[in-house]
């Protein structure tokens, strides 16, 4: 999976999908032959090696700087105060064939990214990494690609998800990213790491022409041009962020409030993808009637 920033945005997806972990090659045949000359000249200039976890190497490793870790740590118990924050982390750490690392870095430093995704042989996901900014309390991201968090931005709604519970919050929509990844076909995810790139190229030296047959055979490949192929990853993100909030605001009266302002951005901007927020909303346990239906 690409690097999956909450402050990155389409305008940027060079940059987003540039920085991506390819783990192994999708053999040669199985690409269009325009095609696979051009990925072989990329793996020639950067070698790719396959790397899986061994016995030993599973469960949660948080990798903190001494600098980050009361922060880090305020954040940690925030996120695991939701059922499904815990339920996820525990999934993770008494996994015997997965490693999810933890870590945080002062690059995009209000958001956050997910990456060095792996899988075995069989196709099972076994390995990623999730790199936290160190300033994740503070910030919110633009309501066009993440609804959820920047439904908790003063004024938008009367409960206060400022702190932690913004941190958290964030914390929550990189965990949505590994959740889905564990889900996604890694040969799909393979050809758009290997496409997306010439797709760019192309882009970029035919006056930004969407409507060439080349960019248009491209996303048929690949199930999407890069831009909807990042959007629709993010708002994965989002419904990770969303089941969150929809734990830490259960029975509480302003919950439907910050569940009408996120229906409001995604009928504004996620329109395609309301079904897997209304989802959430519809099955929400608060005892006030909060369906997007």
């Amino acid at each position: 999976m690409r690097v999956s920033r909450t402050n990155c945005f389409p305008a940027f997806f060079l940059l987003c999908f540039a920085s991506s972990v390819v783990n192994a090659q999708l053999p040669q045949s199985e690409l269009p032959d325009q095609y696979a000359h051009a990925i072989a000249r990329s793996a020639a200039r950067k070698k790719v090696v396959k790397s899986l976890p061994g016995p030993s190497d599973t469960g949660v490793r948080e990798i903190v700087a001494d600098k980050y870790k009361k922060r880090y740590e305020a954040w940690k118990t925030e996120f695991l105060s939701s059922d499904t924050g815990r339920k996820e982390w525990d999934g993770y750490q008494h996994s015997d064939h997965f490693l999810l690392t933890i870590t945080i870095s002062d690059d995009n430093s209000r958001g956050g990214g997910t990456s060095k995704y792996k899988w075995n042989d069989a196709g099972e996901l076994v390995a990623a990494t999730i790199t936290l900014g160190g300033k994740i309390s503070q910030g919110y991201p633009s309501p066009i690609y993440y609804p959820v968090m920047n439904s908790l931005a003063p004024g938008n709604s009367s409960y206060d998800g400022s702190g932690s519970i913004l941190a958290a919050t964030k914390i929550a929509h990189e965990f949505g990213h590994v959740n889905r990844m564990a889900k996604t076909n890694p040969e799909v995810y393979r050809l758009q790491t290997q496409l997306i790139p010439l797709y760019n190229s192309i882009l970029l030296t035919n006056g930004r022409n969407t409507r060439d047959p080349r960019l248009i055979e491209l996303a048929q490949k690949m199930g999407g041009t890069p831009v909807e192929i990042w959007e629709d990853r993010e708002y994965w993100g989002e419904v990770g962020a969303m089941l969150f909030l929809r734990d830490i605001t259960a029975r509480q009266n302003y919950q439907c409030a910050l569940f009408n302002r996120i229906r409001e951005f995604v009928e504004l901007y996620a329109k395609p993808y309301r079904d897997r927020f209304a989802e959430i909303a519809d099955a929400s346990s608060s005892s006030y009637s909060c369906s997007w239906q």
